[in-house]
């Protein structure tokens, strides 16, 4: 492999530093705009890559504040300054939105959410020799043994260690598992996905474990199989004073400050409707809220997710305000003529997207549109299909709720013209 002297242009979408040779890029993790670097070439999957050697002169930088960043495949924005962090991300919604012929938008300046706030991960778990407890390795398989976390919420990172000592306890040598944390309302629920179904002596393992933490409910997943170990008190989240059970591993938005900032962010683009769909529901997260403006019409395609919705909309006598529908909404969109009896539609889809229910939008008569994305590029795609269908986009408000990882939140407003 040769080693070249690069200059670094700008950051990609997985957080790399972009450089050109012989005309093409070359993508060089943890270098930062304006540095000129001496990295190692590779080529992968029909790409060039550079691994950083040296810095010889330094750009846009900052001085990250994990001590294992660089390894763990946690974070990899921390080396970037304040400002190439936010041109960054902006830039990356830029560009997604200039690849499908938008110029011009009205984007709001980088809504910033705090670190340390975030209420759900899925560390790995293994013992080889050594027990060890973290996120793995960028690129990598290898897992990184976590003593420090300036992402993770305080009460998800206290369970570190513990996860360690369980580790080192309960699995064999080469065991791996993997441990979903998700905070709720009143704990942190445990998920854990192992390789087979655990017998007596691990399962009373478990229950002292959930004890001696305090967990709000503890569990465990092989395949297909699913059984709850330990549940000590509801595991909920409250959205717009209702409280919802949720299922294990349920979808929840990053933080509850990034509930409260989408949240707001969508209330402002309804405006004041009539009647309201709200497309890839989950257990809630706009649904409540939005009902304090108008009827809501809830779809959501996971079945547990669409039960606990309507179980807490019965539960908070909102059954006449919420309504809820289970539907793959892939695979059976709402039609142009089912969604002509609402005058607002707010659709948050998982990563790939929403394109077959961004046709039947097209299609359609409502007036607005709202899209609430964690992806830029597959935004952008839906975002064509509705211009083309006689859609302006109005407005993007875009929000850092996953920091320092290249990823993106954003809720944008479309006007029928």
């Amino acid at each position: 492999m040769s080693e070249i002297e690069l200059a670094i242009e700008s950051v990609g979408v997985r957080g790399d530093g972009v450089a050109y040779h012989d005309g093409k890029p070359v993508y060089v993790p943890f270098a930062a705009p304006g540095d000129r670097v001496r990295a190692r070439l590779s080529a992968a999957k029909g790409e060039t890559r550079g691994e950083l050697v040296e810095v010889l002169t330094a750009g846009s930088r900052a001085a990250p504040v994990c001590a294992h960043f660089g390894r763990c495949g946690g974070c990899a924005l921390q080396h970037l300054s304040d400002g190439a962090y936010a041109a960054a991300k902006l830039g990356w919604l830029e560009g997604a939105l200039a690849q499908h012929g938008f110029a011009n938008v009205d984007i709001a300046p980088l809504q910033r959410l705090a670190p340390g706030t975030r209420r759900r991960a899925c560390l790995a778990l293994a013992r080889d020799g050594e027990a060890v407890a973290g996120f793995h390795g960028r690129m990598s398989h290898a897992i990184v043994d976590m003593r420090e976390c300036h992402v993770l919420h305080p009460a998800l990172f206290a369970l570190v260690e513990p996860l360690r000592r369980l580790a080192a306890a309960l699995l064999p040598k080469k065991g791996t598992v993997a441990a979903s944390l998700t905070l709720g309302d009143a704990g942190v629920d445990v998920l854990l996905e192992v390789p087979k179904v655990p017998g007596l002596e691990a399962l009373e393992a478990l229950a002292r474990f959930a004890a001696e933490q305090d967990l709000a409910r503890l569990s465990w997943r092989a395949g297909h199989a699913f059984a709850p170990v330990a549940q000590r008190r509801p595991v909920r989240a409250v959205f717009a004073g209702v409280a919802v059970d949720l299922p294990a591993d349920a979808f929840l938005q990053a933080s509850s400050e990034a509930d409260e900032a989408l949240g707001a962010l969508v209330l402002d683009a309804v405006d004041e409707p009539r009647r309201i769909a709200d497309l890839y529901a989950g257990v809630g997260t706009f649904s409540f809220a939005l009902a304090r403006r108008a009827p809501v019409h809830a779809v959501e395609g996971d079945a547990e997710a669409a039960r606990a919705l309507a179980q807490s909309a019965a539960r908070a006598n909102l059954a006449d305000r919420v309504t809820v529908e289970r539907r793959d909404l892939a695979r059976r969109p709402l039609s142009a003529e089912e969604l002509a009896r609402f005058d607002a539609v707010v659709f948050d889809p998982p990563r790939t997207g929403a394109a077959p229910q961004s046709r039947a939008l097209a299609q359609s008569t409502v007036p607005r549109v709202v899209a609430v994305s964690c992806n830029p590029a597959t935004f952008a795609r839906d975002a064509r299909i509705l211009a083309d269908g006689g859609y302006a986009l109005a407005h993007i408000a875009p929000v850092d709720s996953f920091v320092w990882s290249p990823h993106l939140e954003l809720v944008a407003r479309f006007e029928r013209r």
